[in-house]
């Protein structure tokens, strides 16, 4: 083997060398259900790569990609990989404008495009001078060309030869609280979130078939669907619609999961599926994970009541590829974070970055092998987040005395009521252990006095009982304390979200 660190040779080709040409890699669960072995995902990669070559792709040129999750993606990412090129996933949910800042931003080349998405794409193509060939996979507009006459005749590239600090990647940050910033990863970065969260947290094993209904252009979802999986020469189930709580029911029946990722939102209105149709059983089901935002400890205990199987509840982002702080098997106290996890550092700072003492909040930072070289174009945001072997990640958190970290939500999000820091997420925990309530978010408001005091936006199961404001005042103020709970009550049809299920408090903020 070639003494290359590109990554594409550990994920992808090693798997021949190891005798899995012939193991499934990935299979559709929905549509014609196709899918790719580990042989052909190998070869067809190289074929995507010698057809970049062919097409005058440089090295780590962009080559960005708003694809659904179906057997494409992972031919088209390490394909671009494979020749040297800079593969960016993006999230499939965005309006035209945002996709035409993010490519203008990240001077893509080469645009590959999932046919369904095309409508949203089209408008903006002529608005990206750096564009020399946009493919879609499908059906070709005028203009473009099809994903299979763009690798027709193109012979397998050579992998190019790359160092492990070489450009690899990029993901754009979700942008829960503004514009997304593109995230650039290095090649080391894939195998140092197996080596820590897969291997040592999730003990993921080649006869695993994993189901994440976080999708693939981020980066909690590309570790899960991906990494994770093609590591060990696991299977990986992947679904390009939108994970619905049935819809995934479906999918755990059909193609018998052992291991399933998703998110918190998705895993309340699950358990109250569940709730709503009886017991639920999945014997192949051996594991689950949720990150993208802290998951709510009445939700974890009832899925446990309900599944038999743990939720393995963690915190990552963007700029750490992957999950550096976790609950683990065995280990899991629901309504925290857990630890770090083995290969990370973690610690809580003040305002002046003095670590502060058990039992007080202060910001999170993680120090680890996974972390991003920086934002593209954003000097001073990557000066203030990428501090040394320190990545500022803008949650607030507070340790406890037995070594765990309970979330108290972003440090943007944290308000003062009576002089007193107040979490949200604290608040909408509360919140949520009523009956009647399956979502809350918790934003400050001014009082006529101008002072700021906590107002709810609350999502309901179904009726309310007509006094139910009340009740959950009284509510937050049994459990958490008399100064926390809600001065307003709103009921909403939904909360603002991000594709990731994090709750974008700041819209609700701004009233929008």
């Amino acid at each position: 083997m070639s003494q290359s660190q590109n990554a594409a040779l550990y994920f992808v080709d090693r798997h021949l060398e190891e005798g899995r040409a012939d193991k499934v890699a990935f299979r559709e669960a929905d549509g014609a259900k196709r899918s790719l072995t580990y042989g052909q995902l190998a070869d067809q990669s190289s074929r995507f790569a010698g057809a970049l070559k062919r097409a005058g792709v440089r090295r780590e040129e962009r080559v960005a990609m708003i694809v659904l999750d179906q057997v494409e993606f992972p031919v088209i990412f390490w394909g671009a990989m494979k020749e040297g090129a800079v593969p960016v996933p993006l999230n499939t949910l965005l309006s035209s404008s945002v996709y035409e800042v993010i490519l203008k931003d990240a001077r893509a080349s080469v645009l590959v495009v999932s046919e369904a998405l095309w409508e949203v794409a089209e408008p903006i193509i002529k608005n990206i001078p750096s564009l020399r060939d946009v493919i879609v996979i499908g059906n070709a507009p005028e203009g473009t060309v099809s994903y299979e006459d763009f690798i027709k005749g193109a012979e397998p590239a050579q992998v190019a030869e790359t160092s492990a600090d070489e450009m690899a990647f990029w993901l754009y940050s979700s942008g829960s609280t503004g514009q997304p910033k593109g995230v650039r990863h290095v090649h080391s970065s894939l195998k140092a979130t197996v080596d820590t969260f897969g291997k040592q947290v999730i003990g993921i094993q080649e006869d695993d078939v994993v189901y994440s209904a976080a999708k693939m252009f981020f980066a909690y979802g590309l570790g899960n669907a991906m990494s994770f999986p093609m590591a060990v020469g696991a299977t990986t189930v992947i679904f390009a619609g939108r994970p619905t709580p049935q819809g995934v029911f479906d999918i755990f029946n059909a193609e018998n999961p052992s291991i399933f990722c998703g998110v918190p939102t998705l895993y309340a209105a699950m358990v109250a599926l569940t709730e709503a149709n009886g017991s639920a059983n999945h014997d192949a089901l051996r594991m689950c994970v949720s990150a993208g935002e802290a998951l709510p400890r009445e939700i974890g205990e009832k899925w446990k009541s309900q599944w038999g199987v743990d939720i393995v509840d963690g915190v990552g982002s963007t700029e750490m590829l992957h999950i550096f702080l976790s609950n683990s098997p065995g280990d899991i106290a629901y309504g925290t974070s857990g630890r770090a996890v083995p290969g990370y550092e973690v610690r809580l700072v003040d305002e002046n970055d003095e670590e502060v003492g058990v039992g007080d909040v202060g910001e999170l930072l993680v120090s680890g092998p996974s972390s991003a070289e920086g934002y593209w174009n954003k000097r001073e945001k990557s000066q203030s987040t990428f501090q040394g072997f320190w990545t500022r990640t803008g949650d607030k958190y507070e340790k406890t005395a037995d070594g765990r970290y309970i979330y108290c939500g972003r440090t943007d999000d944290m308000f003062k009521v009576s002089g007193i820091w107040v979490s949200p997420f604290e608040v909408e925990q509360a919140l949520i252990e009523h009956p009647a309530v399956l979502e809350a978010a918790v934003v400050p408001w001014q009082d006529p006095e101008g002072l700021e005091k906590p107002k709810a936006y609350v999502v309901l199961k179904g009726e309310g009982s007509p006094n139910l404001a009340d009740e959950l005042k009284e509510v937050v103020k049994e459990k958490i304390g008399k100064w926390k709970y809600p001065r307003w009550i709103e009921i909403v049809d939904d909360l603002p979200k991000t594709a990731t299920g994090k709750i974008q408090r700041f819209k609700l903020r701004e009233g929008a």
